[in-house]
């Protein structure tokens, strides 16, 4: 982002730290894990280098806040900005939805990949090629369609925030705290880009990135792969 970008609303993306099923590749989603104390010091490792006055996430400039239900996205916003009277970001602005829940695995909640592709086998399907969750979703669970329609509804509601404040007329910032999978789907969808495009994203529990636009221009929604850090004060 050029200096001249630099008030552009963003959208950070916040994924919960680590969990016992995080650690040994499980898919989790309704099932409802807390974060390990290591996944508790990378939620607050983050919080303390990134949000803040003056810092990446200045709870100031934040308009809204959305946040899975989920028990381990619950406790990382409790960490990145505090809760009850010590929380840094208005409550009004802050909504637990599941739009932003993690992808619905279905039969496949609990399961490692290798199971899911044995279980697949059996029932003969992907005869042709392998099982890819962006393109053949979840049995039981939701299909890559679905999470579409959902976060395109989200992007929605981001867009009618960030629209009138392209220029920095008023603090946008949207913040999501999630998950891993349906966070990469959202960047996909924010691209613009068919779920099933081959686009390799990694994301580390605890960690967050970051979605702009180019220009100033609501049309124009894209990914900043690097920015440099505000100086603490």
């Amino acid at each position: 982002m050029s200096d001249q970008d630099a008030a552009t609303p963003r959208v950070f993306l916040a994924r919960h730290g680590e969990t016992e099923w995080t650690i040994n590749g499980r898919y989790t989603g309704i099932t409802d894990l807390p974060l390990t104390e290591n996944g508790v010091k990378q939620v607050v490792g983050s919080a303390t280098k990134l949000v803040g006055a003056g810092k990446l996430i200045d709870p100031s400039k934040v308009a809204r806040v959305f946040v899975s239900p989920r028990k381990r996205a619950q406790t990382t916003f409790g960490l990145l900005f505090g809760s009850g009277e010590d929380s840094t970001v208005d409550p009004t602005k802050v909504s637990t939805t599941e739009e932003i829940a993690e992808w619905g695995y279905g039969d496949y909640e609990g399961l490692l990949t290798p199971e899911i592709k044995a279980r697949r086998k059996e029932k003969g399907l992907d005869t042709h090629q392998s099982w890819d969750i962006w393109r053949d979703g979840c049995e039981g669970g939701e299909s890559a369609q679905q999470v579409t329609d959902r976060l395109d509804g989200l992007i929605q509601k981001i867009y009618d925030i960030q629209r009138p404040c392209m220029h920095g007329e008023a603090p946008a910032d949207v913040v999501l705290v999630a998950h891993g999978h349906i966070l990469r789907a959202f960047i996909k969808r924010w691209l613009k880009w068919p779920m099933d495009t081959p686009f390799a994203l990694m994301m580390s529990p605890g960690a967050v990135g970051v979605l702009s636009y180019k220009n100033h221009n609501i049309e124009e929604p894209a990914l900043m792969v690097g920015m440099s850090l505000p100086l603490d004060q």
